[in-house]
């Protein structure tokens, strides 16, 4: 894990970045009771959903996902949490398995995603598991979308500034998913743009923007998921 966050390039120098700490990070971050306030609010929000609903929901997804095909009920993916620290991300399987694959983003029509998946993927309900994540301190529920160690190293080449999107924990959902930008990162320009949220979301965050930002991805889930799948 060590080498592969070695080959990322500007890793050395994101976190101690002063332009970044003074020009784009939020103060409300850099207060101790601020992101203590956050992370009581994740832990007793993830704990309740976990305790009152994933105790039942989790079950019946686990045997849908069983009785269409075989494999593991759980998939996990190495991807960066805060800082780069490498972290297994966990979803419900969505897809058929295939433990000798490769990375390769899920398209529109793709067919290793099964039935079952493709409800999961539409409903964002192969995301939940992430709860576990939020509980263990490796996520929080709002904040920049984590992705696969591989993409991670092949945008950080390309855009500048890409891994400071690592300084805060990675989330659940993140304000770029609640404007839309879910699914498939088909070119350069649609990473940049989801980073570009991300940065404003590091630089303008409070738990009133986390509110906010739970409830646009609850609208986009309903009104908005054409790119989800």
């Amino acid at each position: 894990m060590a080498s592969t966050i070695s080959k990322l390039h500007n890793i050395s120098s994101f976190a101690i970045d002063s332009d970044f700490i003074l020009n784009r990070y939020s103060v409300n971050l850099l207060d101790s009771s601020m992101t203590l306030t956050k992370r009581v609010f994740d832990v007793i929000s993830a704990s309740l959903f976990l305790l009152l609903i994933a105790s039942w929901l989790f079950p019946i997804i686990a045997i849908m996902i069983r009785i269409e095909s075989k494999g593991p009920i759980f998939y996990k993916q190495l991807r960066h949490g805060q800082n780069n620290i490498p972290f297994y991300c966990l979803k419900f399987r969505s897809m058929k398995y295939n433990p000798a694959g490769h990375f390769k983003q899920a398209c529109k029509g793709d067919p290793r995603i099964t039935k079952v998946g493709k409800f999961l993927r539409k409903t964002s309900l192969d995301e939940l598991p992430q709860l576990i994540n939020v509980v263990l301190g490796e996520m929080t529920i709002v904040g920049p979308r984590p992705h696969a160690v591989v993409m991670n190293k092949e945008f950080s080449e390309k855009i500048e500034n890409f891994m400071y999107r690592h300084m805060v924990k990675p989330g659940i959902t993140g304000l770029a998913q609640a404007k839309g930008f879910r699914g498939e990162i088909n070119d350069k320009f649609d990473m940049n743009a989801r980073l570009r949220y991300d940065l404003f979301y590091i630089k303008n965050w409070s738990l009133a923007f986390d509110f906010k930002i739970i409830f646009l991805t609850i609208y986009s889930i309903i009104f908005e998921n054409d790119n989800a799948y």
